[in-house]
């Protein structure tokens, strides 16, 4: 079998680069920018630039249109030696973006320049929040000073500001799920007495201390703490975490002064936008501002996901507000980039836009709405390029060919077919077809030199999509027959077939997710130690790095 690597394919003229001096005077005049770092999530976590995303070279066709919605946006890519920039810069070429540039010596060379180094994911709100705590002194209590208060019955409320999925997978005993965004709106209803004290938690730090500050920003009347390092600190004090409640804000009985309370609410959403000056925009000049040439404007409704899929504005994406500040270098990788918020409250748009302008960003909220622009149900479907031509194979023939039982060929196909799972590793680990390898697109060229003696290659994942750009990637690597699983392993287990679990075959490293000291129940001690220790040096970092423009009222 021959095996080639062309790595010139598809790149017109040759790409320019940028320097660290270039990209930091870019980030300082509040140019659009858009840094990506092209490795796997776990190495980009390891050392990336404070405002550098993370798109997985395997992954651009599948989030490139979605996070990057301007083709004509400077573009500069990297690596850190693993020779994916390159590519990574043609594919994006490719898909339209015309001004790809690579960024000079690759991180080393940013090292190099002087540039400082994060850790971590989503390092600029977690660097935001650390100053947020510093300048502000945003009260917090240990856990166990949290603990004596609950094993006294005192009048206390425990509010989890995390997303409910990470909420049901461990909380503080008697803990309600609302997240970030959510808690100015409901807090009153909560907590309706006055002396009652709110305790708002998450995982770590960030999510508790955005989510206290908030209800001091918004002048609710109780006492508020952040309970210290979140659910980590718990752990590390050696107190017991609940597992699988479900307790929610949505769950409690009807607020008996919910109109006023949610007048209260609204009023004190906009002071708070108002004092951070959140833009004000209506529906024509956002399809002004559409129409624009040379500025990207980032559309977000950050209410609940079943809210938005109950009705929202057409053209906007889905963004809880809370996870929206905690995660906003994924969602709006543009840096530089207009944000326009929405919700149908007048509180949680506001909010939300008040910590995105302190984070730099140009935010503007939406008014002047009525229940008739939440016309568009459901989730959009992505829009995404074609994948190049390839043949397909059914769930059953690929079954006869790994058994070797196919009547158009002989028992040989069970050792001449080799299955590769494009699908996340954590998915592939729960359950993968029976014989798959798991593989990273990023790390193709040395899968098929692994399997060398491959008579035919077959592809999936969990529904083929991404399954169907790597082939064209591995009809460039090999001159053997390659195949894409027919409706991927989702078809290959409504037909019934054998699965398996856990690491049975690993083509490629566990390194598409980086493994956060905060999530699940299994975290080593020194792991949950070290993150704090790093979060408490991220004021630090921010001044050595000097291009955030944070700031704090």
């Amino acid at each position: 079998m021959t095996i080639a690597v062309d790595t010139t394919r598809g790149t017109g003229s040759a790409f320019t680069t940028r320097t660290f001096q270039q990209i930091h005077a870019a980030l300082l005049e509040r140019k659009e920018l858009a840094l990506l770092d092209v490795r796997e999530e776990a190495p980009f976590a390891e050392a990336h630039p404070l405002f550098a995303a993370n798109l997985p070279l395997g992954r651009i066709e599948l989030e490139a249109y979605a996070r990057i919605p301007r083709r004509d946006i400077s573009i500069v890519v990297y690596d850190d030696g693993e020779g994916l920039a390159l590519t990574a810069a043609q594919r994006l070429r490719k898909l339209g973006y015309g001004t790809v540039h690579l960024l000079a010596g690759g991180l080393q060379g940013w090292r190099d320049a002087g540039g400082e180094i994060f850790r971590d994911v989503n390092a600029p709100s977690k660097a935001f929040g650390e100053l947020v705590e510093s300048k502000r002194h945003t009260p917090s209590l240990s856990a166990p000073e949290v603990k004596a208060l609950l094993d006294a019955d005192a009048d206390v409320v425990v509010l989890d500001a995390r997303r409910f999925e990470e909420y049901n997978t461990m909380s503080i005993p008697g803990g309600i799920s609302v997240p970030g965004a959510e808690l100015v709106l409901r807090v009153r209803a909560l907590a309706p007495r006055p002396e009652t004290r709110v305790i708002v938690n998450c995982a770590g730090r960030t999510r508790s201390i955005i989510g206290s500050q908030s209800l001091i920003n918004a002048g609710i009347p109780n006492p508020v703490s952040a309970l210290r390092n979140g659910t980590i600190g718990w752990t590390l004090a050696g107190q017991h975490l609940e597992q699988g409640k479900t307790r929610r804000y949505s769950d409690h009985p009807q607020d008996p002064a919910g109109n006023e309370h949610r007048a209260q609410a609204v009023a004190a959403g906009r002071q708070v936008a108002d004092r951070a000056k959140v833009g004000r925009a209506d529906l024509a000049a956002l399809a002004r501002w559409q129409c624009e040439p040379g500025r990207t404007t980032y559309r977000l409704d950050v209410r609940a996901p079943e809210e938005y899929a109950a009705g929202h504005l057409p053209g906007f994406s889905s963004a809880p507000g809370g996870q929206l500040v905690q995660e906003t270098d994924h969602v709006a990788p543009v840096r530089g980039a207009r944000i326009v918020l929405v919700d149908d409250d007048g509180v949680r748009a506001n909010m939300t836009a008040s910590w995105l302008a302190h984070m730099g960003w140009e935010v503007h909220v939406l008014d002047g709405l009525r229940s008739e622009n939440f016309s568009e149900t459901g989730n959009p479907a992505q829009v995404l390029p074609p994948a190049p031509p390839y043949e397909s194979v059914t769930a059953q023939q690929l079954w006869q060919w790994l058994q070797g039982t196919s009547d158009a060929s002989d028992a040989s196909d069970k050792q001449d077919t080799v299955l590769l799972d494009f699908t996340s590793s954590a998915n592939y680990v729960k359950r993968h077809t029976t014989g798959a390898r798991f593989a990273l697109r990023s790390q193709l060229a040395a899968i098929l030199q692994q399997t060398a003696t491959a008579k035919r290659y077959v592809l999936t994942c969990g529904s083929s999509l991404l399954a169907g750009y790597a082939a064209g990637d591995v009809r460039q690597l090999t001159s053997q027959p390659v195949f894409v699983l027919e409706g991927g392993t989702a078809a290959w287990i409504a037909a019934g077939l054998p699965l398996e679990a856990g690491e049975t075959a690993m083509a490629s490293p566990r390194i598409d997710r980086y493994r956060r000291p905060y999530e699940g129940t299994d975290n080593p001690v020194a792991a949950m130690q070290a993150y704090l220790d790093w979060e408490y040096g991220l004021v630090a970092q921010l001044a050595a790095d000097g291009s955030h423009g944070f700031f704090v009222i």
